[in-house]
């Protein structure tokens, strides 16, 4: 395990540098300053991180060229007619019905609060060993409302229905990890980085079944619970930052299999 922690320290410091922003999805809420643009435009990021990168950035910038690149203000401040421009935006399964009721219930969340952090952190404890009890409440949350498309159920995850959650897990370490090389915002101050989630993609749950972070057959809830358990083991504190070793070591395409890591892979 030695071997394996310095290879993941190593790896992790590698691309968790400003250089790795550009290509990936996390590049579209660095565009603004404003907390509540972050919020807003991670959000978009994180849901539609799923396929080719280039095709998500260029579908989230695609939308937020739709808000005016002033995604805060037009959340709180757009008319009804305002919406119709959105009836042509689609990204793979996020149809015009799923983007309207986002922006729907992102009006009215911002109508009320001024952050999305409390959607997240009014089911969470600070004594819960993760955040799983906050994207439940959040799925709950954000299907609440009665105009809500049985459709876009699927857009957002939780763990009630065993997926993942890779793409909120992955926002959620956006918004809660701060370090001093300024990719993650850190502007979420109630969840702790100990109590995140790692977020579980194709390249993820390669590699970490590959170093054998992860034993169990199936991908699912219990399998990002198992790799971040794992990872815990290499860092208490804030284990999710083995992401950027992790995911950095899936684009490669690396593989790891019979090799010593002590010898230097």
């Amino acid at each position: 395990m030695d071997a394996l922690a310095h290879f993941l320290e190593q790896k992790a410091k590698q691309y968790n540098q400003p250089d790795f922003i550009a290509a990936d999805p996390i590049s579209i809420p660095h565009q603004f300053a404003d907390k509540r643009d972050i919020e807003i435009a991670g959000f978009f990021a994180a849901v539609f991180a799923w396929g080719n990168r280039t095709t998500i950035l260029n579908k989230s910038n695609e939308l937020l060229a739709l808000m005016d690149h002033a995604p805060y203000q037009f959340i709180t401040q757009h008319k009804e007619s305002d919406r119709q421009r959105f009836t042509n935006f689609r990204h793979r399964t996020f149809n015009p019905t799923d983007t309207l009721y986002f922006i729907h219930w992102l009006q009215h969340w911002y109508s009320h609060h001024n952050s999305l952090e409390e959607a997240f952190t009014q089911f969470h404890d600070p004594l819960d060993d993760h955040t799983g009890p906050a994207l439940i409440g959040f799925h709950k949350l954000f299907f609440d409302l009665s105009e809500a498309p049985d459709r876009t159920r699927k857009h957002i995850p939780t763990p009630l229905r065993k997926s993942t959650c890779k793409r909120l897990n992955m926002y959620l370490r956006w918004m809660v990890r701060q370090d001093k090389e300024g990719v993650d915002f850190g502007l979420w101050r109630t969840i702790r980085p100990h109590q995140l989630i790692c977020p579980v993609d194709t390249h993820v749950n390669r590699i970490a079944r590959e170093l054998g972070l992860v034993q169990r057959k199936q991908t699912d809830w219990l399998t990002a619970l198992e790799l971040t358990e794992a990872l815990r083991e290499l860092d208490p504190d804030d284990p999710v930052r083995y992401d950027f070793a992790l995911f950095g070591l899936g684009i490669e395409d690396r593989k790891f299999g019979g090799l010593n890591l002590s010898t230097g892979l």
